[in-house]
């Protein structure tokens, strides 16, 4: 590890300084990684390209180093400073991540309208294609349709040519250039025909069916939609069935319940056939189908709720799901189911998640007294402390603003009983950033205050490190100075570590 770049004197006068000067005082190299890791963005982010290499240098696991050096690399192309960007790139170790940082450096310059620099940049690539597929859609986003034209004909990898189809298709349907996107979409659909890895084609052909639903063309939204089914049904993979039901919500969207229903017969995973009639259900709710929507809904909970351990493939997927259909529930008037089955959730983490989304639907809802009760139904504090948030964030979106202070107000008060201090310190700067928003200065000062005494008194010293860099960015964003005790307090840590 090389020698320490932040100064005593450095560290006591500023939170970020500070938080590098405990990360580089970090004796495992596991910890000093993971610290770095989070502060390196910091300083990026304050344009410090220098100070944040010599950082990324300082990491032992060449990994890490290498993903660090890679940001530094594509923040310094953002800055213009293209000749360190690529020795920075020429200093990563690892062949493929030094092409990725071209790559990426490319990009860059492909979003600054330097396209003879991204080419250039494209063409000292092993494969070039997506650097070109980067180009083109910007050309064509600066109405340099011609340029975008040639660039895409240097792109011989398809899909990569898709993608950039894709893309360009995207930006006229969001000028209004229907008929442009709907010819765009049609040569990505026919070049997806070219693409070898089954599965990656027929994503490539669900992608572009929904693009043509966006462009008003059912019709080639469905036959789009039909090659994909057809490519699908031939597969003997775990991906057969995600890749049907997708297929037979595009059928849905696209106006056909027979095609829909059809394809999905063909699915044999239950998780999967849920998945894909709650997803009927949403669509049935937005077209005013309320009953049809509600029936759907309860019987894709029905579905799962049938599926035994020994048929489920992804339990994770399987409770995410039952947290989706209990937040669909309440979103479509009936918080008691919703509750109901939320509460049902055999995973922990879900059933909390669930009710904490619950009680923000219901709050965007007006239902106040209810997402109070489904609230207090959570019993970890600090899952409850950040569904407040949730809350308050709702009601501050519905333009009460007054109201969402008051839960901020309630969650900052949880707060104070979270037992593990690194989750506490997160939880309060999750509040100090809601405070600025909202204008209450004075309260996210406070707050900020107390999170930098619970940091002083969190032992790991990588997430000591890292939570001091994320207060710094408040402390910065709401242009406060350090008093004196808070000088004082950092400087307890900087003794503590050089013990």
């Amino acid at each position: 590890m090389s020698e320490h770049l932040i100064t005593i004197e450095e560290a006591r006068e500023n939170l970020l300084a500070c938080a590098a000067f405990l990360a580089e005082r970090i004796k495992s190299a596991d910890g000093h990684a993971e610290a770095m890791k989070q502060i390196v963005p910091f300083y990026l982010a304050a344009n410090n390209v220098d100070l944040a290499a010599e950082f990324a240098n300082t990491v032992d696991d060449p990994f890490t180093r290498d993903r660090l050096l890679t940001v530094v690399a594509e923040k310094c192309a953002a800055l213009d400073d293209d000749e360190y960007a690529l020795q920075l790139a020429e200093a990563i170790e690892d062949s493929g991540m030094q092409a990725q940082a071209r790559e990426k450096i490319a990009f860059q310059k492909s979003l600054k309208g330097d396209y003879e620099k991204a080419a250039a940049i494209a063409e000292g690539l092993e494969h070039p294609e997506y650097a070109f597929a980067d180009i083109a859609i910007h050309q064509a986003a600066a109405g340099e349709d011609e340029n975008a034209r040639q660039t895409l004909a240097r792109i011989e990898f398809e899909n990569a040519k898709v993608a950039a189809l894709r893309a360009i298709a995207i930006t006229k349907l969001s000028s209004g250039e229907n008929e442009n996107a709907v010819s765009l979409l049609d040569e990505a659909a026919a070049t997806a025909t070219e693409i070898e890895h089954a599965e990656e084609k027929i994503r490539a052909f669900i992608e572009i069916g929904n693009l043509f639903i966006e462009a008003k063309r059912s019709d080639r939204a469905i036959e789009t939609f039909d090659k994909a089914k057809s490519n699908a049904e031939k597969l003997d993979n775990v991906h057969r069935d995600n890749l049907l039901a997708n297929v037979a919500q595009g059928f849905l969207r696209a106006g056909s319940l027979d095609l829909a229903d059809r394809t999905l017969d063909l699915v044999a995973d239950k998780t999967q056939i849920s998945l894909c009639l709650a997803g009927f259900a949403r669509r049935f709710w937005e077209k005013d189908e309320k009953s049809d929507a509600l029936e759907t809904l309860e019987e894709s909970y029905a579905v799962l709720k049938s599926q035994r351990e020994s048929e489920t493939r992804d339990s994770r997927a399987k409770f995410s799901l039952f947290t989706a259909i209990a937040v669909e529930f309440a979103r479509f008037s009936k918080p008691e189911r919703a509750v109901e089955i939320a509460q049902e959730n055999q995973d922990e983490n879900e059933r909390m998640s669930g009710l904490s989304q619950i009680a923000q639907v219901l709050a965007l809802q007006g239902n106040d007294e209810l997402s109070q009760q489904t609230i207090g139904a959570i019993k970890e504090d600090s899952a409850r402390m950040f569904a407040l948030v949730g809350i308050a964030e709702a009601k501050n979106r519905s333009g009460e603003k007054e109201k969402a202070i008051e839960f901020l107000t309630e969650a900052a008060h949880l707060a104070e009983t979270i037992p593990q201090l690194s989750v506490r310190s997160t939880a309060l700067n999750e509040l100090a950033k809601h405070f600025l928003n909202y204008g209450e200065t004075v309260k996210a000062r406070e707050v900020s205050h107390e999170n930098l005494e619970v940091i002083s008194q969190i032992r790991d010293e990588s997430l000591k490190s890292t939570a001091l860099a994320s207060l710094a960015e408040i402390y910065e964003k709401g242009n406060y100075d350090l008093t004196d005790a808070e000088k004082e307090i950092l400087y307890t840590m900087i003794r503590r570590a050089e013990w």
